[in-house]
């Protein structure tokens, strides 16, 4: 047999399944063949993966591309997720008019990513609502996402009157008149918050925990339940995007039930390799807040049990001096997209002894069933050729000058994670090898993710 490229004699990675030695014919893009140790095969190209683990590429489903440098965000972060073994991302795209602006950053995407890449569409006003179904329709685009932390006071002073809790009801109704249809939520109920910021404040607290303790853990815990409760009458499921609090977990698992509509958890790997007490100082600041080891535990056996059943990186690439001067006046959010794949393999293979097809399957088969997404996050004959071969064994350690991102440091900077993406293969490319692009790669190469509705 002969392919387009053969990926020899690995220990191939079938999410949730299991592990398997055998090696992968690709032709045309697709995954052609999955041969035994035994059978010989030929292509243009073979790497020899013996002793790496071969994975379907990990798709973050929570990005913001155009934080950092607008459109040319889909340049530097897509060349940094490919060095990630990251072969596809979802970003959130919010804009008062999205049937007439979503066009233009599809394009946007299309002219300059070299991985795929699909879109979550904001919700910050009531006809975006009410628009969904048809949005859907038109722009293959199947998820919501409702900012709980704009309400009040907090959403009109970024310009976002309307966020309320009949916002989030009409999102949801919405989403369950679409097929497949989902609304994640960033829960915190911001406006509790001031109870615990003023003191703080007025302590003079400077430190990343106080950052923490002005939005306690239990706010986004209470927002959960609303959601999870409307959701049920709605008649949709929800995604509780970027979970930070071990508390939240527990009460998702209280009520969840096979009669009522999924409540789905995602969670970054900021909530689960670094806390409160990580020595990053203002370059921590998240929301949520990164929160205690007892919850980053919580969270990694959620992991385990597959109770969250996606993770991301919550990337966005904005500069260091956005960080600051204080933890109140810093920007929130960090860069994190390059290191989703060797942050789980170090802390949740080799510490802790997480079965790598879970992993695998948190980063891309259950990202690819929730959002829908044709042929993508399986390794099976027919399923776009889109896979990461890692060296279980090998070295990242983190300086944020080894990738293209726009922002200029990590929140993992000297950290060295046990685990190393040796090639990034996107429909059949190799687009990533042995730290470094493709001296082929050019300038896109990328497709939008037009998904099933």
């Amino acid at each position: 047999m002969t392919f387009d490229l053969v990926l020899k004699n690995g220990e191939i990675v079938f999410p949730g399944v299991g592990v398997k030695r055998g090696s992968i014919g690709i032709t045309g893009g697709k995954i052609a063949a999955i041969l035994d140790p035994s059978e010989a095969a030929e292509g243009a190209r073979v790497i020899d993966c013996t002793d790496r683990w071969i994975m379907p590429g990990a798709i973050d489903p929570h990005t913001h591309v155009g934080f950092g440098a607008k459109e040319e965000d889909w340049t530097t972060e897509s060349r940094t997720a490919a060095l990630g073994g990251v072969t596809g991302l979802m970003t959130f795209w919010r804009s008062d008019d999205l049937a007439a602006s979503t066009p233009g950053w599809q394009a946007d995407g299309e002219a300059r990513s070299v991985i795929d890449f699909g879109f979550h569409f904001g919700v910050t006003a009531r006809r975006h609502a009410e628009d969904f179904p048809a949005l859907a329709k038109r722009f293959g685009v199947t998820s919501l996402k409702v900012y709980l932390m704009y309400k009040g006071a907090t959403g009109r002073a970024k310009g976002f009157d309307e966020v309320d809790d009949a916002l989030l009801f009409a999102a949801l109704k919405a989403g369950a008149q679409v097929k497949g249809g989902v609304v994640g939520v960033h829960c915190e109920n911001t406006e509790v918050i001031p109870v615990f910021r003023d003191p703080v404040k007025a302590a003079s607290r400077m430190d990343l925990g106080a950052w923490d303790d002005q939005s306690p853990g239990f706010l986004e815990t209470e927002n959960v339940f609303r959601v999870a409760f409307f959701g049920e009458k709605a008649g949709c499921p929800v995604n509780i995007v970027h979970m930070s609090a071990g508390e939240s977990l527990d009460l998702v698992e209280r009520m969840r039930g096979p009669d009522r509509p999924a409540i789905n958890v995602e969670t970054c790997i900021h909530y689960l390799c670094l806390t409160r007490e990580s020595p990053l100082g203002d370059i921590g600041k998240v929301n949520p807040p990164l929160r205690s080891q007892a919850d980053a535990d919580r969270l990694w056996e959620g992991v385990r049990t597959g109770s969250v059943s996606t993770i991301g990186s919550d990337h966005v690439a904005r500069k260091l001096a956005t960080k600051g001067p204080d933890i109140w006046s810093a920007s929130a959010g960090f860069p994190g997209i390059a290191q989703i794949l060797p942050a789980l393999v170090s802390e949740g293979f080799h510490k802790r002894g997480i079965a790598i097809e879970t992993l695998a399957a948190a980063t891309s088969a259950n990202v690819a069933k929730l959002y829908n997404l044709p042929n993508k996050g399986q390794i099976a004959p027919g399923f776009d050729a889109d896979l990461a071969v890692i060296d279980p064994d090998g070295k990242t350690a983190v300086t944020h000058a080894d990738y293209p991102s726009h922002s200029d440091y990590s929140p993992y900077e000297g950290m060295t994670f046990r685990g190393s993406v040796t090639h990034t293969v996107l429909r059949g490319r190799v687009i990533a090898e042995a730290g470094a692009l493709a001296p082929d790669l050019g300038t896109a190469g990328g497709h939008y993710m037009f998904r099933a509705n």
